[in-house]
């Protein structure tokens, strides 16, 4: 019965929204790739899921069987949703971007969603269904792996079930991530400049950990002492790589070193301000030193301080 209701609510956003007339006209083609995605390939999926359901159910009315119909969908639901659930930072933006610079857009989203077929449903309640039930369709999994009989067909049908479904949750939230990580590293790349040796820093393994500024300890070789640059450091850890720039105008980075290889190590020096949450970097095959060296190794070393742990 659920299954049937969401397959409703799906025809509504395919049939009523997606290939609304009017709404087309208003759409660019890429507009409604983002908006709509695959959705009427997950309406397909739904309605065959459904109908694989009911032949199980006329043909074994006492002994209903969902697991099995399940492990036969898992393929062609991974097809349908896996591209429909990453496209969902597009679908939000562009959405969004709809909204605050299409007028008609509104007017015409407006109209439809009036329309009494709507229930006083939004356009963005009918997209976001196929998110929330494939989660449901493993809870209600769960459910049937706890009322099985240990070493039962069906505790293994149910478990097999729902291991698919929760690897295609988890392959759904890996995908998403990575999305938001490569656009993460598009926009940072439009923003550095590099003063040492360029690498592409656009990979889909790459990924931002942590990004913030520090101040630079740099040795006065007259006084004998250490002393606080003026300007900061600003770093970027990512997972295979660091960066090591200076701020500019506009919110751009100058990288002026970076290596692939570092160590960090605790560093104690006597300064006349704070001289807590010191630390020492090592670069090993700086780039800024290979300009300076033909040596086979090359090894840079910073000291950094920071105004928290």
């Amino acid at each position: 019965m659920s299954e049937a209701l969401y397959l409703r609510s799906l025809n509504i956003a395919v049939d009523h929204f997606q290939r609304s007339p009017e709404l087309q006209e208003v759409l660019s083609a890429q507009d409604r790739q983002w908006l709509f995605s695959r959705l009427s390939e997950v309406r397909d999926a739904s309605s065959d899921f459904l109908f694989d359901l009911e032949e199980e159910f006329e043909s074994n009315m006492y002994n209903f069987q969902v697991c099995d119909v399940v492990i036969s969908h898992e393929p062609n639901f991974r097809r349908v949703y896996l591209p429909y659930v990453t496209n969902q930072s597009y679908q939000d933006r562009t959405f969004q971007l709809l909204m605050t610079n299409n007028p008609r857009f509104q007017q015409v989203l407006s109209k439809l969603e009036s329309d009494p077929v709507c229930q006083r449903l939004t356009l963005k309640s009918f997209l976001i269904l196929p998110f929330q039930r494939i989660t449901r369709l493993r809870l209600l999994l769960q459910n049937i792996l706890k009322r099985s009989s240990p070493g039962s067909t069906e505790e293994l049908q149910a478990t097999e079930a729902h291991n698919a479904l929760e690897k295609l949750i988890r392959d759904c939230n890996e995908s998403v991530q990575r999305m938001k990580d490569t656009e993460e590293l598009i926009l940072l790349n439009q923003k550095i400049q590099f003063e040492c040796k360029i690498f592409p820093l656009i990979s889909q393994s790459r990924r931002l950990v942590k990004h913030g500024e520090v101040t630079s300890l740099e040795f006065n070789s007259m006084s004998f002492k250490w002393k606080v640059t003026l300007r900061p450091v600003y770093l970027h850890l990512f997972n295979d790589c660091l960066l090591l720039s200076r701020v500019r105008e506009g919110g751009r980075f100058v990288v002026f070193d970076h290596a692939s290889e570092f160590r960090v190590e605790r560093c104690e020096v006597k300064l006349h301000t704070n001289s807590k949450n010191v630390f020492r970097v090592f670069l090993r095959d700086s780039a800024a030193m290979a300009r300076e060296s033909s040596q086979d190794v090359r090894e840079a070393e910073y000291i950094f301080r920071t105004e928290t742990q």
